[in-house]
């Protein structure tokens, strides 16, 4: 009996399964610091103990992607080792802050099956919930991927797609206890741009951009410890180039809108998202944004805003989204769909 693990295939799965992912990740300031070595990420509230406790929470929190890529990273070897591509995300949530100190863990539900016509893949859905050392959930997000299957010639299971939110309603979205921006520093924070001065449909070209190199990206993977095989094995594609881990986007992407949206403090609510195109050493990553919707929440000064975040390989808005096909267009590489808390 072999001792390795080659990972998970399409016939592996079944819908109501369970899967508590090793290992568990104690994160702290290393994370921290090596997150902003890797990105210009600088919102304040992340960034400044002092600044996030005039903002009434006990100290800065870990960037809200860093817990995200963590509980990520955990799911891989037993949900996308071997897959082709990572599809979409639907009803994500962050429900607490993750503090320096604090040990995620992971599990994961499989909602979903649909075998591809061609016999050789399948789509499997996965809601995953990350948990910190005292079992409370931090992060919860579905996502769906497609695998390789064992037998292309084996009967197929029975089809089930879950019926999935379009958006995480302003309801649902948690408010970090405590949190208030009532007597919060424009100047600190980097730009006067409150709640009220963003318009559904306003679009924001985030202007900067990072070139993306192959040292730094593997570099995040394994940060994440992510081992997708795509991320690291030249020999695992036909053009015997390393894929960028999708998440190194995001971030990326995230990183950049500070230019503009500065006071997009904290991300609560993941109403979808697709990587539209590959990524690869060399590229270069601009994004930008359009705001799609604004909400009150129940918390002192503290609002919500809907933004869908698109990152393009080198190019501004102007060059557009999708064909007239519908299909996305080669150069975007990310398009995602996002709740983030901000001053009203």
């Amino acid at each position: 009996m072999s001792k390795t693990d080659a990972g998970f295939s399409f016939e592996d799965y079944h819908v109501g399964q369970v899967i508590r992912h090793a290992v568990p990740r104690t994160v702290g300031p290393g994370e921290r610091a090596m997150y902003h070595a890797l990105y210009p990420a600088r919102h304040a509230l992340h960034s400044s103990d002092a600044f996030a406790r005039a903002c009434g929470l006990r100290a800065a929190p870990l960037d809200d992607l860093i817990a995200f890529h963590t509980v990520f990273g955990k799911t891989v070897p037993d949900i996308s080792l071997n897959a082709r591509a990572n599809l979409g995300y639907a009803e994500g949530r962050w429900l607490r802050p993750v503090w320096p100190g604090d040990t995620l863990r992971a599990e994961s539900e499989v909602i979903g099956l649909k075998r591809n016509s061609n016999g050789r893949t399948g789509i499997v859905w996965v809601r995953t919930t990350g948990r910190n050392q005292d079992g409370d959930e931090v992060l919860s997000y579905v996502r769906w991927v497609m695998v390789e299957t064992r037998d292309p010639e084996a009967a197929a299971p029975e089809p089930v797609v879950p019926d999935l939110k379009a958006a995480v309603e302003p309801g649902d979205l948690t408010v970090p206890e405590g949190l208030t921006f009532g007597a919060y520093d424009h100047d600190l924070a980097g730009e006067p741009h409150r709640l009220g001065d963003y318009a559904p449909g306003e679009v924001i070209d985030h202007v900067d951009g990072v070139t993306v190199e192959e040292a730094e990206h593997m570099m995040a993977t394994r940060l994440w410890q992510n081992t997708a095989k795509v991320h690291f094995d030249a020999t695992r594609r036909e053009d015997g180039r390393r894929l960028v881990y999708g998440g190194h986007v995001i971030s990326m992407a995230r990183a950049l809108s500070f230019n503009g949206l500065a006071n997009a403090q904290a991300l609560v609510g993941l109403n979808g998202g697709a990587h539209a195109n590959p990524c690869f050493a060399g590229d270069t990553i601009r994004a930008w944004s359009e705001v799609l919707d604004t909400a009150a929440t129940g918390a002192p000064g503290v609002g919500a805003i809907r933004l869908r975040l698109v990152a393009t390989k080198d190019k501004g808005p102007e060059a557009g989204l999708k064909g007239e096909d519908g299909k996305y267009l080669p150069h975007v590489l990310l398009d995602l769909d996002y709740w983030a808390l901000m001053p009203t």
